[in-house]
């Protein structure tokens, strides 16, 4: 391709305008570079703001000052299980030592600022190296009078339009259980949020900034710190090749189709491939289906193309950071996270059966649905059944819990699409969902009994440290375990869903990307769901998905500056 006549020059150019991107761009300023970051959608942030903003860094400077150890040498010893070999080590060992070097730098500066979820514990605590809590950071809460006007411009997560009042996972793990406690915390929540006059009358989301909704504004902040501008509208059209080296990208931004030339390199930071039917079908197992995805809708893979076309290599493109999910009236997916291990609940097939520990990691939970799933018992989807007493306590996706919102005050919307199907008995509620009669009671008799006993011999619920948190302590012998004996019964459909797809192209640990013989393409680098996940095939804890793009990006700008590279 004839690379003269460039529309705009730049010496980093960073794709994508999330986490990753971001961090990426910031780090690149920093080291002196003139950067451009292009955002495909009109707005930025990406996945990240639409996510819960957790990273997961293990052995992190705020975990040792909430007295919580951890070491290089532990880090290792969980990543190596968990990925089970499929990882290869200088990018396990380059993400465990840089990471928290990342954080640091990133907090020095004042871009971002974390606290550790001391209880909130990895995915996997009993293996060795796990540890019970502080590898997952939450962003901490952000004025969005901060970012001057640019909030409007933010992607915001589907929940953020159901649940109008911003609150921490502290406070909405607090929530979940809703004990008069709750009451406290969310009279709190309300009371800032109404007391708040100035963005009341201009009818604005709440000021108060937390999720990813706090990391994505902390770092466009950060952004306008440094007058790094942020193209919107700009989509990422092809890589700018010169003799084996990437010296640009091709971009159509509204009407223009433009070429910029990037001195010091390209970094993709796009996202997956989400909502890239054709990929998904070739790559993912029988019985997906599009609109399960909960992440980014402009996520379709373009950057992976791109890469793919300038001869990189793919790794991981058979994984998704899988999580059940529901589908809201208007079609879109939820993700959900914590109902699934609260006690008096079950998922079951067409069956009537249980195929799983609901209270798993949800990726397990997903794994285990397309593993136990066939024609004759289907689990793609599935249905989570309750009965009147979880429904009064716990909230069930978008509808809160009864003694908040009875029946009769459920929205409109979610009573005409048939969101919650409710029934007398078992039986009628297995007819309304079209599955097995008997089956769904003599699965809730056993799992009754199982509650009472307070062990679950059949999937090991409530087992693990990770099915508690999400729990009901004041339920025993087991927070996760209660019978479904009290009518009305409760059911919503679940579907296969993920957070995001997370194979791309293949990098080397400076976020580089690799051709097929495992060679560095020269000038392009790529970090996030773009890019084939350093946790490969596994999920070790909340976090994994945002930690590795914010380190890699910010090993890849820094690689990019580096004399080495001119």
């Amino acid at each position: 391709m004839d690379t003269a006549n460039w529309d705009h020059t730049t010496d980093f150019l960073v794709v994508g305008s999330g986490g990753g991107g971001m961090t990426g761009a910031i780090t690149a300023a920093d080291a002196g570079a003139d950067v451009l970051v292009v955002e495909k959608t009109e707005q930025y942030g990406g996945t990240t703001s639409m996510s819960g903003g957790v990273i997961w860094v293990p052995n992190n400077h705020l975990m040792k000052a909430a007295g919580i150890d951890d070491s290089e040498a532990e880090a290792w010893q969980y990543l190596e299980r968990v990925t089970a070999g499929e990882v290869s080590e200088e990018r396990l060992r380059a993400y465990i030592e840089k990471a928290p070097e990342m954080l640091l730098a990133l907090e020095r500066s004042g871009d971002v600022k974390f606290a550790a979820a001391v209880t909130y514990m990895d995915y996997y605590p009993e293996f060795p190296g796990g540890k019970p809590g502080g590898r997952s950071l939450e962003p901490a809460p952000f004025s969005a009078r901060k970012l001057d006007g640019r909030e409007p411009q933010q992607r915001a997560s589907h929940q953020g339009k159901i649940m109008k009042i911003s609150m921490t996972a502290g406070e909405g793990r607090k929530l979940v259980n809703f004990t008069w406690r709750s009451w406290l915390v969310l009279a709190r929540l309300m009371l800032r949020y109404y007391l708040d006059i100035p963005s009341r009358l201009r009818g604005l989301p709440d000021n108060r900034m937390t999720f990813g909704r706090s990391l994505g504004a902390q770092l466009r902040a950060a952004l306008a710190r440094r007058d790094i501008p942020l193209w919107l509208n700009t989509s990422f059209q092809e890589l700018v090749l010169e003799q084996g080296v990437v010296v640009g990208a091709v971009v159509q931004r509204g009407q223009e189709r433009l070429r910029i030339r990037a001195r010091r390199g390209v970094l993709l930071a796009a996202g997956g491939f989400d909502h890239n039917e054709a990929l998904r079908r070739k790559h993912h197992p029988a019985g997906w289906q599009p609109g399960w995805a909960a992440g980014n809708p402009g996520n379709t893979g373009d950057a992976i193309t791109a890469g793919t076309d300038v001869g990189a290599a793919l790794e991981f493109m058979h994984c998704a950071w899988w999580t059940p999910t529901y589908l809201m009236p208007d079609g879109h997916a939820e993700a959900l996270i914590a109902g699934k291990s609260m006690p008096g609940s079950i998922f079951v097939n067409a069956l009537g059966e249980r195929f799983a520990n609901e209270a798993a990691p949800y990726e397990d939970l997903v794994k285990a649905q397309f593993a136990a799933h066939s024609d004759s018992s289907s689990t793609v989807p599935c249905y989570m059944v309750v009965d009147a007493t979880y429904r009064n306590k716990y909230p069930i996706g978008p509808v809160g819990p009864g003694k908040a919102m009875p029946d009769e005050l459920i929205p409109g919307e979610l009573k005409r699409a048939g969101f919650l199907r409710r029934a007398d008995t078992l039986e009628e509620l297995a007819g309304l969902l079209g599955i097995d009669e008997a089956g769904l009671s003599r699965t809730v008799a056993r799992f009754n009994q199982f509650a009472v006993d307070g062990k679950d011999p059949d999937f090991g619920r409530g087992d693990s440290l990770h099915d508690r948190y999400y729990s009901d302590p004041s339920v025993a012998p087991n927070p996760s375990l209660a019978p479904l004996q009290k009518a009305p019964f409760y059911a919503i459909q679940i579907q296969a869903g993920d957070l995001g797809t997370k194979g791309g192209l293949k990098t080397d640990a400076n976020g580089a990307v690799l051709d097929q013989q495992d060679a560095i393409i020269p000038g392009l680098y790529a970090a996030g769901n773009c890019s084939g996940a350093v946790m490969g095939n596994s999920y070790p804890g909340a976090g994994s998905t945002i930690g590795p793009a914010m380190t890699f990006a910010w090993l890849a700008a820094q690689h990019a500056m580096s004399d080495q590279v001119q």
